[in-house]
């Protein structure tokens, strides 16, 4: 319930926002000149109403086009080793990839020193633009470690598209995992990254890099990602030790 006292522009704004939760507009806004006549207020009112709506982001202004609903960030939990298939699976969401490569490569330095494998052996690297709901949501290069188990091997072969690496690592050659290294830090899209995930070149995203090792302490996979920051929230849980 709104106070009576509440300033206009609050009223406003909590009302918007109460429409948008319950579905009445789609997925744009009505114009400025259609709420400011249905509310009876100036435009500087109204924009105070929309401003916060846009500071919460639950809204976007694109200029010449109008205002829309901001589709709701997908939320992961990196207290858990999972995959993003099976986070997808855990939401009751699709999730599907556009394969950019898929094959063995002798890896750079870096990469082999983060494996603890000799500079000459070789790895299987899986690129692919990861898709949720028919939308690009990040692109990962994963670097998998054949000498972890030969038959990772057999994943250049595959259909990666559809299928779930982590359900192919844990549920086919039966490798436990057991625990992850990972560091993550804002970055701004390059103009490559930018155009398979269809925003503006330098938007603002979310780069990662994930060791993965199994119980034998053994690192089977390092992959590199990045990710939208308009469509990748990130949650922590911390316990008291």
């Amino acid at each position: 319930m709104i106070e009576a006292g509440a300033p206009v522009y609050y009223r406003i704004y909590k009302e918007l926002k109460r429409r948008i939760g319950k579905g009445v507009y789609s997925k744009r806004l009505p114009t400025e000149k259609e709420l400011c006549n249905e509310f009876n207020v100036s435009r500087l009112t109204l924009r105070r109403a929309l401003d916060e709506l846009k500071r919460e982001s639950v809204i976007e202004s694109a200029k010449g086009r109008g205002t829309f609903i901001v589709d709701e960030k997908r939320e992961e939990s990196i207290s858990s080793l999972t995959g993003f298939t099976e986070e997808a699976a855990r939401d009751k969401q699709r999730a599907r990839s556009v394969v950019l490569s898929d094959g063995l490569m002798v890896p750079s330095e870096e990469i082999a020193k983060l494996f603890g494998i000799p500079d000459d052996a070789m790895v299987v690297l899986l690129e692919r633009v990861r898709y949720l709901n028919d939308e690009p949501y990040g692109i990962e290069r994963a670097y998998l470690n054949p000498l972890a188990d030969i038959r990772i091997l057999n994943i250049v072969n595959r259909d990666m598209s559809e299928a779930s690496l982590y359900n192919i690592l844990k549920n086919e050659l039966s490798l436990v995992l057991d625990h992850a290294l990972e560091n993550i830090e804002v970055c701004r899209l390059t103009k490559e990254e930018a155009k398979h995930l269809k925003v503006n070149e330098n938007s603002y995203g979310i780069r990662r890099e994930r060791q993965t090792f199994t119980d034998k302490n053994i690192c089977v996979e390092v992959v590199r990602s990045v990710y939208r920051g308009d469509r990748y929230r990130l949650k922590v849980v911390r316990r008291v030790e």
